[in-house]
């Protein structure tokens, strides 16, 4: 079990962006498309473990001082950093071996991913606004894997999306860093030498404006309304600005954390603000057959 922990399950939630190019492109009942975006989903989990794992190896001593992280399988001295090392070096053969007998285009863009995120890992993690710009760009990759493999075109505004979300919640990640550095003294991150609570509240406050207007001009644009055949998908704005200002209000009202993923598994409002979001897009896209709705 220590050794699952290790490859951070929870987080593979965020593969499931290789399924959001199929979503949009109104084929998510093609199974054979369904079938083949969940092997990419498999050995793009098994890559994004492996950096895990590395990225873990390399700051034992800095999750050491940390709250949370202290108690992760190498940190707490729970797990073996042999065995650990092993365990990555099979799941980088298996993700690579999967992505190359899938599609060629996903195995160059999973490569990318790998090297990035090694480069991340090994130093650029450390260089303020850089490491932010990284994580974002590799939730870029993700979409554009998923595409590859669903054979779905990946239009600009659905990357401008992608990017600005993943942005948003990079700032989020930082933001918790920082909190925690004030609340005991110690930093848990050299990069976070680097921001301050005034400068990533203004970055989030900026960027989630950005976001809002962008989305607005995403389902407003002349190739979605042509693609979709329907110019009513800017009433899904709706949950996206709920779930947004909810995550706003967690952070400046109630003081919690501002780490995204940890809100995200814990909030009922965003989740149902999701739940909406992805089920009001459906019946767009999907129920063309219910008069009212188009």
């Amino acid at each position: 079990m220590i050794y699952l922990k290790l490859l951070r399950p929870k987080d593979w939630a965020k593969n499931l962006f290789l399924y959001i190019p199929l979503f949009f492109s109104g084929d998510i009942f093609d199974t054979s498309k369904i079938i083949n975006v969940f092997i990419g989903f498999i050995a793009f989990c098994f890559i994004a473990s492996s950096i895990y794992i590395i990225n873990d190896y390399g700051d034992i001593e800095d999750d050491r001082k940390h709250p949370e992280k202290r108690n992760r399988p190498l940190a707490s001295g729970k797990a073996s950093p042999t065995i650990a090392l092993i365990i990555c070096g099979i799941l980088i053969i298996a993700g690579f071996t999967i992505a190359y007998f899938t599609n060629s285009r996903f195995f160059i863009l999973l490569s990318i991913y790998f090297v990035l995120n090694l480069a991340y890992s090994f130093g650029l993690k450390n260089i303020p606004i850089l490491d932010i710009f990284i994580i974002a760009i590799g939730f870029s990759l993700r979409i554009r894997s998923g595409g590859a493999l669903a054979h779905v075109d990946v239009t600009i505004w659905m990357n401008i999306m992608v990017f600005l979300l993943a942005l948003f919640m990079a700032i989020g990640k930082r933001r918790d860093d920082v909190l925690i550095k004030l609340s005991s003294g110690v930093d848990m991150r050299k990069v976070v030498k680097g921001y301050t609570i005034d400068y990533l509240n203004t970055m989030l406050a900026l960027v989630s404006a950005v976001m809002i207007v962008s989305y607005f001009m995403f389902t407003v644009s002349e190739g979605v309304i042509k693609r979709h055949h329907t110019e009513r998908l800017y009433l899904t704005a709706l949950f996206v600005m709920a779930g947004i200002m909810r995550y706003l209000q967690i952070i400046y009202v109630h003081g919690d954390s501002g780490s995204p993923t940890k809100i995200l598994y814990k909030d009922r409002f965003i989740q149902i603000a999701i739940l909406l979001w992805m089920i009001s897009f459906y019946f767009l896209i999907y129920a063309k057959e219910i008069p009212f709705i188009n």
